[in-house]
């Protein structure tokens, strides 16, 4: 039997000592299928309201928050928002409630760029009375003011929804919170 020489040596611990670090980058099963995601990790349970969940559709009943300023279900705030495991509306107010009556629905036109799960806008700026995205200018209904104190107007993401019960107003879903406003259209 030969003897390796120390030049068959060094070569063979440099291979191995450069193939080490590839091969602990390599998932378990090989490389997924490009496009494929990840499974899910056994990290912690999502959020149940907000923490990114986006409502598939605007809300369809009429579910009142719980009186006492007290939240629907553990994890829940006291604001209107959406169950991120359900997408219930909790706090969506029947049709013509004072609050959000308008003399003149659509004063300022309807807002034209998209709204629903499909489009995802990024606030960009100012406050309840006068906020901004993509050129376009909302306010939030005085009823509900304060539902947004914790709102990032500069940087948080929002998801319009025709509001189905009151004309001329939207509602103004915030993706990190999962609470939801009345919002009218100002223009562009």
């Amino acid at each position: 039997m030969k003897k390796l020489g120390p030049l068959a040596v060094l070569t063979a611990l440099a291979f191995f000592a450069l193939a080490l670090p590839v091969h602990a980058q390599r998932p378990a099963g090989g490389h997924p299928a490009a496009g494929a995601r990840p499974a899910p990790s056994s990290g912690p349970a999502r959020a149940p309201v907000g923490g990114g969940h986006i409502p598939a559709h605007g809300p369809i009943s009429h579910t009142p928050l719980p009186a006492g300023g007290k939240p629907d279900a553990p994890g829940h705030p006291t604001a209107p928002h959406v169950d991120a495991g359900t997408d219930r509306w909790v706090g969506h107010v029947p049709a013509n409630h004072a609050n959000y009556h308008l003399d003149h629905p659509w004063e300022h036109g309807h807002f034209p760029g998209a709204v629903g799960a499909g489009q995802v806008w990024r606030l960009t700026g100012g406050g309840p009375d006068r906020f901004g995205f993509g050129g376009f200018f909302f306010s939030v209904a005085p009823a509900d003011v304060g539902y947004c104190d914790g709102w990032d107007w500069g940087t948080d993401d929002i998801i319009l929804y025709p509001d189905p019960d009151d004309i001329g107003w939207y509602l103004a879903y915030n993706v990190r919170l999962g609470i939801y406003v009345h919002v009218l259209y100002l223009g562009s």
